[in-house]
């Protein structure tokens, strides 16, 4: 059995397990139980009432949070001519096309998101056994594969987060660092929310939110109330 530390235990004695806290009182709660000295990122997890395993609930979708998420992301986009000068304009750190698609061959991942041009895909086939299970390869549901290359570097820059329901209908998302505040991690989460709320499959059936919990990276979880994702996002 995993044993915690004492500043752990300090932290989680002032989460009350047994409540679902408002968003505002679960955000301060989070943030409040911060003990270690870098800047934790704040986890949210919901569980949803789909099916997984049926592709028409198969929730996947992407965000730009307001705020970002506290992390600078190094897109590679893989395109050609034009294009290629686009994404450079619009702040790409990486562009190529066979060149890259090589590189990454060899084991280069020196990179957090890739964009692709349509025309490209199927070069960028060639590696979605090293791109997918890195959650890297491109996708037009998330807007990754797109002529717009330069719309697509500049979300991305700007807090564009990809997310995707896992096999126990969960969704992970990071809401920012404990650093931005309580104000700034309540308008991210409230950005998500109307998301989710926007792209549920009309196939799901019963309660769509079923649980929510918020967390800083080494901290204990806060439940929140699931009424709060309609709320904040109406």
């Amino acid at each position: 059995m995993a044993s915690h530390g004492k500043k752990y235990l300090d932290a989680r004695a002032k989460v009350d397990v047994g409540r679902r806290y408002g968003l505002d009182e679960a955000v301060d709660v989070v943030l409040s139980t911060h003990y270690v000295k870098f800047d934790e990122t704040v986890d949210l997890a919901i569980v949803l009432g789909v099916d997984p395993r049926k592709a028409d609930q198969n929730v996947r979708s992407s965000v730009v949070l307001p705020h970002g998420t506290g992390r600078t992301q190094r897109v590679l986009a893989i395109a050609k001519g034009e294009k290629a000068k686009e994404a450079e304009d619009a702040g790409a750190d990486y562009v190529g096309a066979e060149d890259v698609i090589e590189k990454i061959k060899g084991g280069w991942l020196d990179f957090d998101k890739v964009v692709a041009t349509p025309d490209m895909m199927s070069m960028v086939g060639r590696i979605g056994k090293i791109l997918g299970p890195r959650g890297m390869m491109p996708n037009a549901k998330t807007g990754t594969v797109t002529f717009d290359v330069a719309r697509a570097v500049n979300e991305i820059k700007a807090g564009k987060v990809d997310f995707r329901v896992d096999k126990g209908g969960v969704v992970h998302v990071p809401l920012g660092k404990v650093s931005f505040g309580s104000n700034k991690i309540r308008e991210n989460f409230a950005s998500l929310a109307e998301t989710l709320l926007r792209i549920k499959p009309s196939t799901s059936k019963g309660a769509y939110v079923r649980n929510v919990a918020l967390s800083t990276t080494m901290g204990p979880g806060v439940k929140v109330d699931p009424a709060e994702v309609k709320a904040v996002a109406s």
